[in-house]
């Protein structure tokens, strides 16, 4: 008798354990199906993945995204979603510096800022061209496309490219050996970036700051400029764009050729706790 009640006994626990297995992994196969449901990238994540893997370096994936966004945006008739996806492959065409590409990415924004009335594709277009003919060295061109694309940003207050194009803009400036301009093109962009309530301890504006200092063969201050920007770039986890990173390199080996050894070390030591404010109070006129 008592081994009947055993056995009955042993047989419920195991069945009471097999159910509560069962439940288990039924409960694990819905949150892991939940979970797979929830990792659903929107159109406008997939923008700021292509954007990051551009300044990474990683065009292959950036281009892929931007192209997947810009069919859902056809097939959807969303005009946000074609220019913005236009916009992100015209970035991508800065690295290999194709202006074929360029022009035909170009022509695809006009024809949307026609159809869809809207201003911004304009500006978009006239920047990333003003981007590419600076990065190949054609300032003259550079700066005509700055020109319209800050007309355009000031028009229907686009003030996040109306302020970034001050910074864009001084680069030109300083290869054209206009150094006043440039000193007051970097200084005003500070300045609206202040009014608009943005970061004024930008490190990136100090790219524009060592290429002046560069240019003007103030190599100590150049040197002690970039090597800050480089230590908040690290420490801020930023990837300047190709067409920003260019002067940035250029003065950093033009410093190496004209600094000794030993000067270079200390101005590197004595600049780890120096900060924005510390290099736009010591050579921004």
């Amino acid at each position: 008798m008592k081994k009947s009640i055993y056995l009955i006994l042993i047989l419920t626990i195991i069945v009471s354990v097999s159910c509560e297995e069962q439940t288990n992994k039924t409960q694990n196969t819905v949150l892991q199906t939940t979970e797979v449901e929830a990792i659903v990238i929107t159109p406008k994540e997939k923008l700021k993945q292509a954007y990051q893997l551009f300044k990474e370096g990683n065009d292959a994936q950036s281009i892929q995204l931007a192209n997947e966004v810009l069919e859902i945006g056809r097939a959807t008739k969303n005009d946000t979603l074609i220019g913005k996806a236009l916009t992100s492959l015209c970035r991508n065409s800065q690295r290999k510096l194709d202006t074929i590409r360029l022009a035909e990415l170009s022509t695809e924004l006009v024809d949307l800022s026609a159809s869809s009335g809207d201003q911004k594709w304009l500006m978009y277009c006239a920047h990333m061209n003003a981007e590419m003919w600076r990065l190949i060295g054609n300032m003259n061109r550079a700066e005509v496309f700055y020109t319209e694309s800050m007309r355009i940003s000031f028009e229907i207050g686009a003030m996040g490219m109306y302020t970034i194009d001050h910074f864009n803009k001084s680069f030109v400036s300083v290869a054209k050996g206009d150094f006043e301009t440039a000193n007051d093109l970097i200084k005003k962009y500070y300045q609206l970036r202040k009014e608009e309530g943005q970061e004024t301890e930008d490190a990136y504006g100090l790219i524009a700051l060592a290429y002046l200092l560069e240019q003007q063969e103030n190599y100590e201050g150049a040197h002690e400029v970039a090597t800050v920007t480089r230590r908040l770039f690290k420490a801020q986890h930023i990837f300047p764009e190709p067409p920003d990173e260019k002067p940035l390199l250029m003065v950093e080996a033009k410093v190496q050729n004209e600094l000794k050894l030993l000067k270079l070390e200390e101005i590197s030591t004595n600049s780890t706790s120096l900060t924005v404010s510390d290099m736009l109070a010591k050579y921004l006129k």
